[in-house]
């Protein structure tokens, strides 16, 4: 308890900068609120954070994965808690999809807090605002930034791998790939920028980047060198052998940027971002000052969680989120 108190004391600025985004954002998502749940399930944030901070004690790499699945979600098809479903014999769920093959994980946790929060309220919180949540604990628990989850979301009861394969931005896209990729989802470079600053708590498979500790001169040598060791050059060999994103995987802080401008970013879309471009300034930044890239990333945050919502009787409130009811 003492790791939310310090986090909760240290982010009153971050607070007043999320208020104020709010305002701006627009009414795209009206129907979301911070407290859509507060008389129908008063227990849910208490109850989704005490089974998080549960996965998250057990192994400190659950935080990142459940962010990456927020992402991964939101930029398909909108944060409809799609990327949740198993296939069926009507569709290729996303979890098939290339990016999300062999690496999405903590589906088992989400499962869990789903069936934690039916007990408590059953039948009243999508699948889909269970994760926007899960997501924003596990950066508070990790020593992040917090930020009011606006709430409201209803669940898909469909998945597209198609969608999936063309909406997430891989590991190899070059900036302008990026800015487009998030653009399309209303996200701006600077959202993009904060929002590639997860990757503070984040592993990536020696798969996502081979080609780059092998053909690419902007990457610091010795990094380079010590991840060719555990990241061999045929295709094949060690293809799911991890190395850390930055140098405190389990800590959520600015080191991410610090690495980039010392040409330490590990994929070719990481090192895109401080590599000459528009987005430089940015990276310096956040590189300098971590309490305006907490900031930046919660407001990010925000404008991600509003991308095409279903609210109203659009979709349902899935009981299990593998399948639909």
């Amino acid at each position: 308890m003492a790791l939310f108190s310090i986090v909760f004391k240290n982010n009153v600025g971050i607070y007043l900068a999320v208020a104020l985004s709010i305002l701006l954002i627009g009414n795209s998502s009206a129907q979301l609120s911070t407290d859509f749940y507060s008389k129908s399930c008063p227990q849910l944030f208490y109850t989704v954070k005490s089974v998080v901070h549960s996965a998250i004690q057990r192994e400190a790499r659950m935080g990142a994965s459940l962010l990456r699945l927020f992402f991964h979600d939101c930029f398909v098809n909108g944060c409809d808690g799609s990327i949740l479903l198993d296939d069926t014999s009507s569709f290729t769920g996303e979890k098939r999809a290339a990016p999300n093959l062999n690496s999405a994980r903590g589906f088992d946790v989400v499962d869990n807090i789903k069936s934690a929060v039916e007990k408590t309220c059953p039948g009243v919180v999508s699948c889909a605002d269970v994760l926007a949540i899960a997501a924003r604990d596990s950066v508070v628990i990790l020593g992040g930034p917090d930020w009011g989850v606006k709430l409201g979301r209803r669940d898909a009861r469909t998945a597209s791998q198609a969608a999936a394969n063309n909406s997430i931005p891989p590991p190899t896209s070059n900036l302008n790939s990026l800015i487009s990729r998030f653009g399309a989802v209303g996200l701006s470079t600077k959202d993009m920028v904060a929002l590639s600053g997860s990757h503070t708590i984040g592993q990536a498979r020696c798969t996502s980047f081979r080609s780059r500790i092998y053909n690419e001169t902007n990457l610091e040598s010795s990094l380079a060198k010590a991840r060719q060791e555990n990241c061999p050059r045929p295709n094949g060999v060690g293809d799911n052998n991890l190395a850390t994103l930055d140098q405190t995987p389990a800590t959520f802080d600015n080191n991410y940027f610090n690495g980039l401008v010392n040409r330490r970013g590990l994929l070719h879309s990481d090192q895109q971002l401080f590599n000459g471009g528009s987005t430089d300034s940015i990276v310096r930044t956040y590189s300098n000052n971590v309490n305006v890239f907490n900031s930046d990333f919660a407001i990010a945050m925000i404008k991600m969680g509003d991308i095409r919502p279903l609210t109203g009787s659009n979709g349902e409130i899935r009981k299990n989120c593998r399948r639909i009811n």
